[in-house]
Order: C-alpha cells, then sequence, then structure tokens
C-alpha cells in the first residue's frame, strides 16, 4: 500500500468515526480491519490517526479560526476529516513535509469532496502556514 492510499485510509477512518461520533480505539480498529492490508504503512496509519484523534480539540480551534466564518458544525465531513488529517500531520508528524500534507489534502478533496472543496481546503491550510512562518522545505 503506498502512502497516498494510507492516507486515504485515514481521512476514509476519521470520516467514519464523525458519522458514527465515537472516536475510540475501538471503533478505529473496526474500520481499519476491514479494510486492506497496510503493507508497511501500518506505523504511519498508526501516528496519523492517533496524533489527530488525541488532538482533535486543538485542531477544530485551529480549522475554526483559519475558516473565518464557518462554524465546524457547516463544514462537510468529508472536508473536515481532510483538514483534520493535515493538521495532524503538520503539527504532529514532523517527519512529513507540510507541504506535501496540503498537497494530499488538495488531492483527495478533488476525488472525494465537492468543486469547490479543494480551494477551501487549500485556503484553509495556506493561511495557516503562512501565519505560522513555515518554509516551504518544512
Amino acid at each position: 500500500m503506498s502512502r497516498k492510499i494510507a492516507r486515504e485510509l485515514c481521512m476514509k477512518t476519521l470520516f467514519q468515526m464523525s458519522i458514527l461520533k465515537d472516536y475510540s480505539t475501538e471503533v478505529m480498529n473496526r474500520y481499519l480491519e476491514e479494510e486492506l492490508t497496510f503493507d508497511g504503512q501500518q506505523d504511519y496509519i498508526n501516528r496519523a490517526l492517533e496524533a489527530t484523534i488525541n488532538n482533535m480539540k486543538t485542531i477544530d480551534e485551529i480549522i475554526e479560526e483559519f475558516s473565518k466564518g464557518w462554524n465546524i458544525n457547516r463544514i462537510a465531513k468529508v472536508d473536515l476529516a481532510i483538514l483534520r488529517l493535515a493538521f495532524g500531520e503538520i503539527l504532529y508528524l514532523e517527519d512529513i513535509p507540510y507541504a506535501v500534507s496540503i498537497n494530499e489534502a488538495i488531492e483527495m478533496a478533488k476525488k472525494y469532496s465537492s468543486d469547490e472543496s479543494d480551494n477551501f481546503i487549500n485556503g484553509i491550510l495556506g493561511k495557516f502556514v503562512e501565519a505560522r512562518g513555515l518554509k516551504k522545505d518544512e
């Protein structure tokens, strides 16, 4: 399994958990068990989901701050799952360059969400990166 597919699996897991309103380890493991084999991406999947879920309150506050005028409950669940995962990577997985996280989030939005979602997600992530003064290679 490629990192791209593993990232999509993480997003789908977060989406499923948001629908169920249950972010427990049991739900996460149940959903992951139903999916493909992990082929070397198990470490990334575990780290990405744990970082995102364990820091969801902080991540959601950042999303609300940088999505001016949007209450987090009004953001489409798919877009929210993509944003949460991207922020989880940017903030807590230091081995992943932020530009990769942003580009992959945009690609997932194009694949799984509405026509406007990629611009919405790019705008939020871009504003955050600019506000934090992150450099291209970080």
